[in-house]
């Protein structure tokens, strides 16, 4: 039995250019891992026929069959000849949020599979699957931290940021992500990538500096779908007294702090201020 911890991600930074003829959006993002993370149990079965994967989860409302990326990345390998397995997933990231779980769990299958399964793909061919499965898979095979490019696939590993812990407000918000980027394209939004390259924030800047250099090019349209959101993210400001930022296309929200105890404490004060689902945890943790 392999038991594997998936972990979730934030965007600290996220600006992203026009649509290109192809429909797509080529990014410049600052990804970032969090202690907070999905169990991933995998154990070898008499049971169905050889390289076949069977998957189970704790929360009904995932999908176990071809429509979730850990079956799929089981099929990317293209075992026939393995021990099957079952996979039971315990999910604590959660869904629709702009966390990355399934991504994450993608990754981790990705290499749990090749562990259990006693094969070993070159970095190189692990890195081109990874893409396939989706844009923020390959991060999760580079974390903790790491400047992502193109269509996110593009991974470059950077220090973690001098704060160790990220607030996490969990709104009850669906925030699906095509709809948050053609509300993007309606407004006519899109930032010129080059002039980003030449202001990323630093690495080492101390938490209340970085805060203040964080940018979501996504906020504005998710904003304008759900005012409530942007109703969220301003009262967390004023509790917070710091900047507040969403992460990927939301609708969770985050800020930063230099200590997980920080966090904790600013959790469940907002939870009880607003109403909501809040969560501190770790930053740039790897799970792999």
């Amino acid at each position: 039995m392999l038991m594997l911890r998936s972990h979730a991600k934030v965007n600290l930074y996220l600006r992203v250019g026009p649509r290109r003829p192809d429909g797509f959006h080529d990014l410049v993002s600052w990804f970032c891992s969090l202690g907070l993370a999905d169990e991933l149990e995998v154990g070898k079965t008499s049971a169905g026929a050889a390289g076949a994967v069977t998957l189970t989860c704790d929360q009904p409302d995932v999908p176990c069959d071809g429509r979730n990326l850990i079956l799929r990345a089981a099929a990317s390998l293209g075992e026939t000849s393995r021990p099957a397995l079952d996979i039971h997933l315990r999910k604590r990231i959660p869904m629709g949020g702009g966390l990355g779980g399934g991504s994450s769990n993608a990754a981790a299958a990705l290499r749990g599979l090749q562990e259990v399964w006693g094969m070993r793909l070159s970095p190189e061919r692990e890195m081109e699957i990874a893409a396939q499965l989706g844009s923020d898979v390959p991060f999760f095979l580079r974390q903790p931290s790491a400047i992502c490019r193109g269509r996110g696939e593009q991974v470059t590993p950077v220090a973690p940021p001098a704060a160790r812990a990220c607030l996490l407000l969990l709104p009850p918000i669906a925030m699906p992500t095509p709809v948050v980027y053609r509300k993007f394209d309606e407004m006519g939004l899109g930032t010129d990538l080059d002039l980003v390259e030449t202001k990323l924030p630093r690495t080492d800047l101390p938490t209340n500096e970085l805060l203040r250099l964080l940018s979501n090019d996504l906020e504005p349209p998710a904003f304008a779908i759900s005012p409530e959101l942007a109703k969220i993210r301003n009262r967390a400001e004023q509790l917070a007294q710091r900047p507040i930022r969403m992460s990927g296309s939301g609708s969770t929200l985050f800020t930063l702090y230099d200590r997980e105890p920080q966090a904790q404490d600013a959790a469940r004060e907002m939870q009880q201020a607003l109403g909501i689902s809040c969560l501190g945890c770790s930053l740039g943790r790897s799970a792999l």
